[in-house]
C-alpha cells in the first residue's frame, strides 16, 4: 500500500495530475449518483427483455410447459336424506367426503407466434388420480342432485303446461329420479345420463349440447378445442399474460356492459410486471364466464425465501349490488347476495357459483342444509401469492363452489315437493404449493441482487470518488509546502555578502601606510 500511495503521489505532483485526478473524482460521484437514481430502470428494462415469450427462450419454456405439479382437491356434499327430503320435506342432511385429489400436468400445444405480439394456443390439461393423498378411492358412491333432469325442470318452469306433462311422463318411462347414486369420478368426469342420450336423439343437430355425457368436469381432461390468444409482453410488458381474445372473441356477448364482458385477465398463472400493493390483478376462466378482481391483502415469503403479495377477491365480488347489476341481465330477481349465475354460460343449466361453504355469502343459504359447516377464510377464500417484480404466481388457491339453483314444478310430480333451493354439490381447490428450486433461485435472485448491486455501486463509486478527491486535495497541500520550501532555500543561497563601507577602507589603507 505504501508503495502505489508512494506511486501516486509521484504522479501527482504537478498540478497537471491533480486536475486529472480530481475531474476522475467528479466523474465517480457522478456514476455513483446516476446508478443511485436510475439503477432501478435500468433492472425493469432487463426483467421486462427477459419476461417476453419469445420462442425458444427460457421463460417461453416454463411458460409452455410449467415445471410444476398442481393439484385439485375435491370435496363432495353427499346427501344423507334424499327421500325424507323428497317425501316428508326434511331439510337436506349433507355429509362432506373428500378430499378426492389429483395431480395435474399444464400444457400449451398448437403455439402460434403473431406478429402483433399475441400467442395463440390450446390448454392441455392431464389429471392423475392420487389415492394416497385422498380420503378414499374415486370410485366411492355419493347421492347428488340430479343436475340434468332438474336443469330441464327448472327451464320448464315458464314452458307451457302440457309440455310439463309430457316431460313428466318421459320421466316416468325412463325412470329418471330427482337424486341419482354415482361414484366420485363419474361426478367429475362423465357418466351416461338417460335425458341426455334422449335429447341426442330428438333435439335438432344444432341445438345440440356439445357433449354426450354429463360431468363437472367433462371435457377437461385432454386437450381443449378451444383457443385462446395471449399477449406475450413483445409490444407492452403491461399487457404481458393477458388475454386478448377467446375463442376468436375479444369479449363476452352475455352481460349488459363492455366492462362485465371484459376477458382481460391472466389465467393466474403469471401476470404482468412491477406489481404494487395498490394495483388491481383479474383472472379469467371460461367457467367462471367473467373476470375475477383481485385485490392486495397481505405480503407473504414463500417456503423457498421469495417474497411476495397476496391477492384475493373483494368481498363484494358476488355480492348483489348496483355494481354488479350488469351480471343480470334479465332483471330482478338476481342472484343471492355471494352467488353468482353462470346458466348463460352452461346452457341454460341452472348453475350458481360461491366460494366453499358460501364464505361471503348469504348466511340463509347454509341454514337452508345441514351438514355444513361455517366458513373459514383461510380454508375456503380464494388467493394468488405473486412475486411482485416478475409477476409470477408463487402459490395459488382457486376454491370454488358448485351449486344447483333448484325451483319447484307443481306439474312434474318427481319434483312437485322440491322446494326452491340452492344445492351446494362440491365444491375444489385448484393449485400449487411450491415452485421448483430452479425458478424459486432465479426469483430471489432477481429480487435481492438489484438492491444490493444498486447499493454497491452507488455507494462504492461515491466512496472512490471522494477518496480520490481526499487523495488530490492532500496532494495539492504537500505539492504547495514543498514549492514553498523551495523558493526559501533558493532565496536564502542567491543572497550576497554586506559590502564594506568606505570610511574602514580608508582608514586601513593609512595604517598600513604608517
Amino acid at each position: 500500500m505504501a508503495f502505489t500511495f508512494s506511486r501516486f503521489f509521484e504522479y501527482v505532483k504537478d498540478y497537471r495530475g491533480i486536475r486529472f485526478v480530481l475531474a476522475s473524482a467528479v466523474v465517480l460521484l457522478l456514476l455513483g449518483v446516476i446508478c443511485a437514481i436510475f439503477f432501478g430502470t435500468w433492472v425493469r428494462m432487463f426483467i421486462d427483455h427477459e419476461l417476453v415469450l419469445r420462442p425458444g427462450s427460457m421463460t417461453f419454456e416454463w411458460w409452455a410447459r410449467p415445471p410444476v405439479r398442481p393439484f385439485v382437491r375435491v370435496y363432495v356434499y353427499n346427501v344423507t336424506n334424499a327421500d325424507e327430503f323428497l317425501n316428508n320435506g326434511s331439510k337436506p342432511v349433507l355429509d362432506e367426503l373428500g378430499p378426492y385429489v389429483y395431480s395435474e400436468e399444464w400444457e400449451k400445444v398448437n403455439i402460434t407466434d403473431n406478429e402483433n405480439g399475441t400467442l395463440s394456443f390450446h390448454y392441455k390439461r392431464t389429471y392423475t388420480f392420487m389415492p394416497e393423498l385422498s380420503a378414499g378411492p374415486d370410485d366411492d358412491s355419493v347421492v347428488v342432485p340430479n343436475i340434468p333432469m332438474l336443469s330441464a325442470t327448472s327451464q320448464s318452469k315458464n314452458a307451457a303446461r302440457f309440455l310439463r306433462l309430457a316431460m313428466a311422463s318421459i320421466m316416468d318411462i325412463l325412470k329418471i329420479k330427482p337424486f341419482v347414486e354415482v361414484s366420485v369420478g363419474q361426478l367429475l368426469w362423465g357418466y351416461e345420463d338417460p335425458l341426455l342420450k334422449l335429447a341426442k336423439d330428438v333435439v335438432p343437430k344444432e341445438q345440440k349440447l356439445p357433449y354426450e355425457e354429463f360431468g363437472l368436469f367433462y371435457g377437461k381432461n385432454g386437450t381443449s378445442p378451444d383457443e385462446v390468444t395471449m399477449f406475450s409482453g413483445a409490444s407492452d410488458i403491461t399487457k404481458y399474460g393477458i388475454f386478448e381474445r377467446y375463442n376468436y372473441r375479444e369479449r363476452l356477448p352475455h352481460w349488459t356492459t363492455d366492462e362485465c364482458n371484459s376477458i382481460s385477465g391472466s389465467d393466474g398463472s403469471i401476470f404482468p410486471p412491477h406489481i404494487t400493493r395498490n394495483d388491481s390483478l383479474a383472472v379469467y376462466d371460461k367457467d367462471l364466464c367473467r373476470l375475477l378482481p383481485l385485490r392486495y391483502l397481505k405480503d407473504v415469503e414463500s417456503a423457498a425465501g421469495v417474497q411476495g403479495f397476496r391477492f384475493t377477491p373483494p368481498e363484494d365480488v358476488f355480492a348483489n349490488d348496483e355494481h354488479n347489476k350488469c351480471f343480470c341481465p334479465a332483471g330482478p330477481p338476481c342472484a343471492p347476495n355471494g352467488l353468482f349465475n353462470v346458466s348463460l354460460c352452461q346452457y341454460d343449466s341452472p348453475i350458481m357459483l360461491s366460494f366453499p361453504h358460501f364464505y361471503l355469502a348469504d348466511p340463509r343459504l347454509r341454514d337452508a342444509v345441514e351438514g355444513v359447516s361455517p366458513p373459514d377464510p383461510e380454508a375456503h377464500r380464494l388467493y394468488i401469492d405473486v412475486q411482485p417484480e416478475m409477476g409470477t404466481a408463487l402459490r395459488a388457491r382457486a376454491r370454488i363452489q358448485i351449486n344447483l339453483a333448484v325451483s319447484q314444478v307443481v306439474d312434474i310430480k318427481q319434483v312437485a315437493n322440491f322446494p326452491d333451493i340452492v344445492f351446494p354439490i362440491l365444491w375444489f381447490e385448484e393449485g400449487i404449493d411450491e415452485l421448483p428450486e430452479a425458478v424459486s433461485s432465479m426469483l430471489r435472485l432477481a429480487t435481492a441482487l438489484p438492491p444490493v448491486a444498486r447499493a454497491a455501486l452507488g455507494w462504492g463509486l461515491s466512496a472512490l470518488g471522494l477518496l480520490l478527491i481526499l487523495l488530490a486535495v492532500t496532494c495539492l497541500i504537500r505539492s504547495s509546502h514543498r514549492q514553498s520550501t523551495l523558493r526559501l532555500e533558493g532565496h536564502a543561497v542567491a543572497k550576497p555578502p554586506p559590502a564594506k563601507t568606505p570610511s574602514k577602507e580608508k582608514g586601513y589603507e593609512l595604517n598600513n601606510r604608517r
